[in-house]
């Protein structure tokens, strides 16, 4: 394929997918020629093909799933003009202004999803969705690449992936960081004027970004898609104000106007302290979307009565992190009892099972909140949060225990609070050599990617004594969902011990609860 049977392609595939009408099609090929600094159209080029022996494309026949082999020619002959550097991320920033310009204005999907919500609000998302990956804001051939399963645990199934669609810095990007402009703007990579921006080698592009503005308690809020979606529909829920994460009565309010503006999405937010936050503490943010996560199917086990909030349903939930479960048909009901709830465990302390709320000054309680709507029920899940360090523990008491490092060292923010691992991309290889470890014999301390796994696979030779290659991949699957398991039990603030449930009994009793 030739660099004109792409362009081709490129305006075919806008085409195909509803990004530009037929009446587009000659002036979004001007807009990319221009991008490639070409300032012809050779259709003969196009006719012809471009490897000998070999048939032509039919232009007509163009699919989605061409999307990566038409931009990798633009790409390709954009490197060997000059136009770009050949890395990834010079590559990405290029691909997203050619992709800009098959990317319908702003105007228009915002005009075009408030047509959809007013009759059909599960179409508006559909289209905008649709839109989102056809635009190549999200890559759907990475997103492909990240490595998922299931694993079963006495909490329920647990979502467990490796991320591989997010791509890492290269050493010439990283150089060429060194000479680069410092800038302010946008102020992260979460504010409103991210739409459109061009991006740099420290700042993805976002050329391709289109956002759906929203009113969340009266203030100007946003609507996105993650661009690297771990499950369906994965959403961001931006405030229009560049302003830090905050946990307060207001954020229970907001996450319900949410649930009302998208009945069908979850949305919750990152608790608002380091550690136990999000990887963004510095824009007030919500993530949600089209999905069920395992800790929304988990059962509760003690239910309880609160004295003023009779019509509301509290429960422990059956979970390895320690959650209330407030339910109701009434969203003010619910939010006047997360408030009380979220006052009273910032100044709660249990010496007995090491929870101090505040140390030297220093905060230490928080709560994840996660809302959703239940048939004609609003649920809405409280996480205990609390971020203290200790001299064994300096990452964090309620965090991944070094023993588990070799898994997964990072923080557990909101997707991974309700169940779903996402785990960084070294383990693809490290566990492939991990198995070999095994079915071979062999010395883990041998190789650096294996050492740190070495007391692991120890374990795993222990427990299960006949590994083949027939069953190897499913346990060493199994094996890393119990790790995870067992790192959102340490991130537990109430342990799933009897002294671990009796502690959380005293906190609820502490609020007036009764068990029912």
């Amino acid at each position: 394929m030739n660099v004109y049977q792409a362009i081709a392609r490129l305006v075919q595939y806008g085409i195909v997918t509803g990004l530009i009408e037929e009446e587009d099609r000659i002036y979004v090929r001007n807009r990319i020629l221009s991008e490639l600094q070409l300032s012809d159209y050779v259709e003969d080029m196009v006719s012809i093909s471009s490897e000998v022996g070999s048939n032509r494309p039919n232009i007509s026949e163009t699919k989605v799933e061409d999307i990566e082999e038409i931009l990798k020619v633009l790409l390709d002959y954009a490197c060997k003009q000059n136009l770009i550097e050949d890395s990834i991320l010079y590559r990405d920033l290029y691909d997203t202004k050619l992709m800009d310009c098959l990317t319908p204005y702003p105007r228009e999907v915002v005009k075009t999803f408030n047509l959809l919500y007013q009759k059909d609000k599960v179409a508006a998302t559909d289209y905008y969705y649709k839109l989102s990956q056809d635009s190549d804001y999200i890559r759907r051939y990475r997103i492909q690449k990240d490595v998922k399963w299931i694993t079963k645990t006495e909490y329920g199934d647990l979502d467990i992936t490796i991320n591989l669609s997010k791509p890492e810095k290269d050493p010439k990007a990283i150089a060429a960081l060194l000479h680069a402009a410092n800038t302010d703007y946008p102020a992260c990579q979460l504010c409103k004027e991210n739409e459109g921006y061009a991006g740099r080698l420290n700042h993805p592009a976002r050329n391709t970004l289109r956002t759906i503005p929203i009113t969340i308690q009266e203030e100007p809020w946003f609507l996105q898609y993650s661009p690297y979606v771990y499950y369906n529909e994965h959403s961001i829920v931006f405030r229009g104000e560049h302003s830090p994460m905050k946990i307060d009565r207001t954020t229970f309010a907001k996450l319900f106007d949410f649930i009302q503006f998208l009945p069908h999405y979850f949305v919750g937010s990152n608790a608002d302290l380091p550690i136990v936050g999000g990887s963004i503490l510095t824009h007030e943010h919500y993530q949600g979307g089209n999905y069920t996560f395992a800790m929304a199917r988990a059962k509760v086990e003690e239910k309880f009565s609160l004295p003023g909030f009779e019509d509301v349903e509290a429960a422990i939930v059956k979970w390895p992190m320690s959650v209330i479960r407030l339910r109701s048909k009434d969203t003010k009901s619910i939010v006047e009892l997360a408030e009380r709830i979220r006052i009273a465990w910032q100044s709660y302390s249990d010496e007995s099972v090491m929870i101090y709320s505040e140390t030297e000054a220093t905060p230490h309680n928080t709560i994840t909140p996660i809302a959703r709507k239940v048939s004609d029920y609003y649920e809405l899940d409280l996480v205990l949060r609390n971020n203290i360090t200790t001299k064994e523990h300096p990452d964090g008491l309620y965090h991944p225990h070094k023993e588990h490092h070799h898994i997964k060292k990072e923080n557990i923010g909101l997707i991974e609070v309700m169940g779903f691992a996402i785990l960084p991309s070294r383990l693809l290889l490290e566990l492939e050599e991990v198995k070999t470890c095994i079915l071979q014999n062999k010395d883990p301390m041998d190789q650096e990617s294996t050492a740190k796994h070495a007391e692991w696979i120890a374990a795993i030779q222990k427990k299960y004594t006949k590994l083949t290659e027939d069953t190897v991949d499913n346990v060493m699957k199994d094996e890393v969902g119990l790790v995870f398991c067992s790192i959102l039990e340490q991130a537990g603030v109430f342990k799933r011990t009897k002294e671990g449930k009796q502690a959380f009994l005293r906190f609820m009793e502490s609020l007036g609860a009764k068990e029912l």
